[in-house]
């Protein structure tokens, strides 16, 4: 017959990390600005995930696409996302199964004790107005753990704690989160136009800004499938709209994510050419002409505006030093009808640097013209 080792009862006063947030914020008033800003648990969610904040742009109209800098455990590189999906990453960071010991020592240092309890369940514990009483291990019955709820003591088995934590931070993500995921509302895309067309890019955002991460959500269900070309072609024209008010605002990062998302509801839309139009701007704009220029060849397949397209794509082939091909575009943008001024100053520039030999071939050019 197997030895079984006697049940032990473990006092955890030494372990728990009662008021530790608290604590930790005391005499900060960024902690508390910072506090403000996340919320509270989302802050204590973010230490206990190893989340260091470095800063915060505060989007007064759309809370969620506050701008969060920050790096993780002992990185130095920075990310940056909204707050709305910083938020989703840390609940599910926590409520991702953590690897803890099986066994404790025979004489357990504190240390020990949180490691076997896991420390993300320490410290999750008190946020949620739990305290850790006692811990009895051995015997053979799992390992249990005397709770103060808050007046009513109740033991527990700690995969019942951890899960019932993991709980607790599921619904703060959940009372985040808009009542109605899928609700958008068509009317505003006149609006976001009539703003982007007086350059009100702060209006943009603050009219449409809320609409990716619900759009992405939609876009792999049926609802979303099933919607007719005409609705996904609205939808697809506001994303591009909202990624064009992000590059002129300096976020171009998340520009490019939304006008990603844009052309996947636009696949199939007559607006499809004009969205990759808008990519290839955004990529233009943070000197990515490489890059650029298969969106802007892209837009021309799918049948953008040519006197609109041909003169970015002409600064791109420029800056790749491909000169004869951006007066190529530039000849042909004049045919399109794009504005003379803009393409005379790039054809000047052009002609410049290619020097004599381009003055007798577009003297050859005009002729054959």
């Amino acid at each position: 017959m197997d030895d079984v080792s006697p049940r032990r009862a473990i006092d955890l006063v030494h372990v728990r990390a009662d008021g530790w947030f608290d604590k930790l914020g005391e005499g900060s008033p960024s902690f508390t600005q910072l506090a403000e800003v996340l919320g509270e648990r989302f802050l204590a969610f973010s230490i206990i995930a190893g989340v260091r904040i470095a800063s915060v742009t505060i989007d007064r109209q759309s809370p969620d696409a506050t701008l969060v800098d920050f790096t993780v455990g002992e990185e130095t590189q920075e990310h940056r996302l909204p707050l709305g999906e910083l938020r989703r990453r840390l609940v599910a960071t926590l409520c991702s199964d953590d690897a803890t010991p099986r066994e404790l020592p025979e004489r357990p240092e504190p240390s020990d004790l949180q490691a076997f309890l896991g420390f993300r369940y320490v410290l999750l514990s008190p946020i949620f107005g739990l305290t850790l009483l006692e811990l009895s291990v051995g015997g053979e019955l799992p390992p249990m753990v005397l709770v103060d709820l808050g007046g009513a003591k109740d033991e527990i088995e700690l995969s019942v704690l951890r899960d019932l934590l993991h709980e607790r931070v599921r619904q703060e993500g959940e009372a985040v989160r808009p009542a109605s995921p899928f609700a958008i509302d068509l009317s505003a895309i006149p609006r976001a136009l009539a703003a982007a067309s007086d350059d009100d890019w702060a209006g943009v955002i603050g009219l449409i800004g809320s609409w990716p991460g619900p759009l992405s959500l939609l876009l792999r269900t049926a609802e979303g499938q099933s919607l007719t070309p005409e609705v996904r072609g609205n939808l697809a024209q506001a994303l591009g709209i909202l990624g064009t008010a992000y590059v002129n605002t300096g976020r171009h990062e998340w520009a490019e994510e939304v006008m990603r998302l844009g052309i996947q509801w636009g696949q199939e839309s007559p607006g499809a050419g004009e969205l990759f139009e808008r990519l290839g701007q955004a990529m233009l704009v943070q000197e990515r002409p490489a890059e650029a220029i298969g969106l802007f060849r892209r837009a021309l397949m799918l049948g953008a505006s040519e006197a609109v397209v041909l003169p970015q794509l002409a600064r791109c082939y420029a800056a790749r030093d491909k000169r004869v091909a951006a007066m190529g575009c530039l000849r042909a943008a004049r045919r399109a009808g794009a504005p003379e001024q803009e393409l005379s100053e790039q054809e000047a520039a052009l002609a410049q640097e290619l020097g004599e030999p381009w003055s007798r071939v577009a003297g050859l050019l005009e002729s054959l013209a």
